[in-house]
């Protein structure tokens, strides 16, 4: 079990680190976008395109790191001053209420959006963008999946502190 356990983490980790480090490619990107548009009036559907995919893509692959690193947001009005038993009990509750089930449902209903994206070889409407706009939404899933597997961590570890 903590062979899994430790894959798992390393794997949200490692997929963590390559995407904090995509940031820098997308303020690259957006800075030449925007030298290019008010210096050459220049600029292209594709470009403004690629902007938001991989800005979809950090969040959405990025969350389930954020959430290993507790980056996240949080309201820590009260949770800072509670010991680490009730923090973990607070975590285990919150978890099993709110996060897996609501990844579990995002994960099972953008199946079908994914899937008739593929089917219809999906586009961009816009003349010069992207093609296979598939391979963005395919992002959804694998984020909430990841997102899934981090709140499963967190379960299993929040029982290993409530057992000490």
């Amino acid at each position: 079990m903590n062979s899994i356990m430790n894959g798992i983490q390393y794997l949200i980790r490692f997929l963590g680190k390559i995407i904090s480090w995509s940031s820098l490619i997308l303020i690259f990107i957006i800075v030449t976008d925007v030298f290019f548009r008010y210096v050459f009036k220049m600029t292209s559907a594709a470009t403004f395109e690629i902007e938001w995919h991989l800005f979809g893509l950090m969040f959405l692959l990025g969350a389930a790191w954020t959430l290993d690193q507790n980056k996240h947001v949080r309201v820590d009005l009260f949770y800072q001053r509670f010991t680490p038993k009730i923090k973990a009990l607070i975590n285990l509750i919150g978890t099993l209420i709110f996060l897996i089930p609501f990844c579990w449902v995002t994960l099972i209903t953008s199946i079908d959006f994914v899937k008739n994206s593929f089917l219809l070889n999906e586009t961009s409407p816009d003349p010069g963008g992207l093609p296979a706009r598939y391979f963005i939404k395919s992002a959804i899933p694998i984020g909430f999946g990841l997102l899934m597997l981090q709140g499963i961590l967190i379960v299993l570890n929040s029982i290993k502190k409530l057992l000490k």
